[in-house]
């Protein structure tokens, strides 16, 4: 619970290794309220017409324009742990750009994952404190295009890289396969000169992104946990070790921290994006699934019903 408690991005970005190439704004009550609130309206009444506005915050506005202004006029948004990924459909430019305010509520207000972060931030924690307060905080990065194909997510337990998992392991990238190696080896020397003993948690789960120049970026942090995607691995390899050793090479394996590399191997094995469910009713989601029983119930007995009917 203590990773969790304590945010990510103030724990980790004011250490030197890392650059300033974000915005960080305490999130205020009343905007937290509205992003949890169905549909809040509040009617406006003058003279000729009457018309439906949403609520302002113009002092809140007023700093997250400047901080975008500052990092250049388009920002990546999230709060502590989580980005809206899955609500990225409904954007105009479907995409998590962001240019304004307007922008980032559209996004939160339609994203489960935010909605998790503000109701359920503990929800795989497994000791028994009772839940602390939490302060959120509104997340600015600036936005940068990322080649999907450069991107990796690595694992640390105990201060020891245990793994590092292509980011977008829903497609092949023939360079990674054939450089991965190379890959490995660039991102453990980053990890031991950067990351290893320099933060307060032992415990982490963090992206990184390759340049065509070979250069490392250090994207973002986030609690080791099962909240967030263990993507090529398993979280029962990643928290019990177990069939961690088996990717490596003979050689390899005389080193005992020495990280896994997992990527997609072949044009086979491509998948579908795992945010497309999204963008469905999740209704239509958990009876396509069988998620849950008693909607799919529901569903069989209309079917018979309309049956009888006819």
């Amino acid at each position: 619970m203590l990773s969790v408690r304590r945010n990510p991005h103030c724990s980790y970005y004011p250490n030197p290794a890392v650059p300033t190439f974000l915005v960080i704004l305490p999130l205020p009550e009343n905007v937290k309220e509205y992003l949890l609130d169905d549909g809040t309206l509040v009617w406006s009444d003058d003279e000729n017409t009457t018309t439906l506005k949403a609520p302002e915050f113009p002092e809140f506005t007023a700093k997250v324009q400047e901080a975008i202004s500052s990092l250049g006029g388009s920002v990546f948004p999230k709060l502590n742990w989580s980005a809206p990924r899955d609500a990225y459909w409904i954007a105009m430019n479907s995409s998590l750009k962001c240019k304004a305010l307007s922008d980032i509520f559209l996004l939160f207000k339609s994203s489960d994952f935010i909605t998790r972060d503000l109701t359920q931030p503990f929800i795989h924690c497994t000791d028994d404190s009772p839940d602390p307060s939490l302060n959120y905080e509104l997340v600015l990065r600036k936005w940068c295009e990322l080649i999907p194909g450069a991107e990796f997510r690595c694992f640390v337990k105990e201060n020891k890289l245990l793994g590092i998992s292509q980011r977008d392991y829903t497609q092949y990238y023939d360079h990674i396969s054939k450089q991965h190696e190379e890959i490995c080896r660039s991102i453990q020397e980053f990890f031991k000169k950067h990351i290893q003993y320099k933060f307060l948690d032992e415990d982490c789960k963090y992206l990184e992104g390759i340049c065509g120049s070979g250069k490392i970026w250090l994207i973002d942090f986030n609690p080791f946990g099962e909240v967030t995607d263990s993507l090529l691995f398993t979280w029962e390899e990643l928290t019990s070790g177990k069939n961690l050793k088996g990717d490596q090479s003979e050689g390899e394996a005389t080193e005992q921290d020495y990280p896994v590399f997992r990527c997609t191997n072949s044009k086979v094995t491509v998948q579908p994006s795992p945010y497309l469910s999204y963008r469905l009713p999740k209704d239509f989601v958990d009876l396509s699934t069988g998620e849950d029983v008693h909607k799919l119930i529901d569903f069989l007995k209309l079917k018979r019903n309309q049956q009888d009917d006819d």
